[in-house]
């Protein structure tokens, strides 16, 4: 009898264990599904830059807003305005110079809601055993580019306005083999690589390197990396829109502060077979991010309109635009609305 009556009190037990999981799981389920969808897509897979964004879903930053963030990967390089302009996603992340030239000549409909990096990252690299001490160097030799006929202009930009001949620079188009292409002397420099990734990662395999900034030779301060949204969503979920913002400000702080937690959140959140990441690499390219993001000018997210009109006259005087636009079609602040 005592081992009925206890054998009846086990089981009693796990139906109330059973019960309150369920309850537990029921409970989340039901919480997750009165918070507001937005699909959120990157530029590439989770890395440094992208830490305030996993630190703000880890921390609950945006359910406090009343959001359920979903991550999108690219499976094409445009997908990040493609995917927003057509309102298959709520906000992609891309690149201001790359969204002029689609609103002004292809009339994508998108607009920037937010700087993520106030400064260029993109970076003309060369082996230090090249002697390449500065633009005007390049004169002669031959530069590897990924794709972004952007980039071609950057280079002859630098080159001229550091002195050298602009006209005797050879660039090709190397793929996704910047690096490789560069180590194995197939070009002399890379232009496209950025310095908070490639850099790192070079010096991590024990290479000496130099490398220049655009906007220190000629070519405009430009934002590096922004938040895009559509102009139907701006115009129907800019409450929405500005919740997200809050969120992400506070995983920017958070970020900020804590940076060695941030990372953790961020290598739990890697894609290893994608794009697995190295702790070294990632924890020093958040320490070049950082003083990128904000300043006291512009603090995290603001976007200035004289940056945004500077780019456009530049791109436009590039031959990269079809008419002359005006700043305002291009961004919003939207604490400003």
């Amino acid at each position: 009898m005592k081992r009925l009556k206890s054998l009846f009190l086990i089981i009693l037990l796990i139906g109330i264990i059973f019960t309150a999981c369920d309850n537990k799981g029921r409970n989340k389920k039901d919480s997750l599904s009165q918070l507001e969808d937005i699909d959120l897509v990157l530029d590439w897979y989770p890395n440094a830059i992208h830490s305030f964004i996993y630190t703000a879903m880890e921390k609950g930053y945006f359910q406090e807003q009343g959001l359920n963030v979903n991550i999108k990967f690219p499976s094409n390089a445009t997908d990040p305005i493609a995917l927003v302009a057509a309102n298959k996603a709520t906000v992609g992340i891309y690149y201001q110079p790359d969204v002029v030239m689609s609103r002004s000549n292809e009339k994508v409909p998108i607009k920037s809601i937010g700087a993520i990096v106030h400064k260029p990252l993109n970076v003309i690299i060369s082996l230090k055993e090249k002697n390449i001490n500065s633009p005007k160097d390049l004169s002669g030799k031959t530069v590897g580019y990924s794709g972004n006929p952007l980039n071609t202009e950057y280079v002859k930009t630098m080159v001229q306005a550091d002195g050298g001949d602009a006209s005797s620079v050879k660039v090709i188009d190397v793929g996704f083999e910047l690096l490789s292409s560069m180590i194995t002397k197939k070009v002399d420099a890379t232009t496209g690589g950025l310095i908070n990734h490639e850099i790192p990662v070079l010096k991590h395999e024990g290479h000496s390197i130099n490398y220049f900034n655009p906007s220190k030779y000629g070519v405009p301060n430009y934002y590096e990396e922004i938040f895009v949204t559509s102009d139907e969503t701006l115009k129907q979920k800019s409450e929405t829109l500005k919740k997200f913002m809050k969120g992400c400000k506070k995983g920017f702080e958070f970020m900020k502060k804590t940076p060695d937690e941030s990372l953790n959140i961020l290598l739990k959140n890697q894609q290893k077979d994608s794009f697995p990441l190295t702790k070294e690499v990632e924890k020093e390219s958040m320490n070049m991010l950082l003083p990128k993001m904000e300043s006291a000018e512009e603090p995290f997210l603001y976007q200035d309109r004289k940056v945004w009109q500077q780019n456009i006259n530049w791109l436009y005087k590039k031959g990269l635009l079809n008419k002359k636009m005006n700043a305002d079609d291009f961004f919003v602040n939207l604490d400003e609305i």
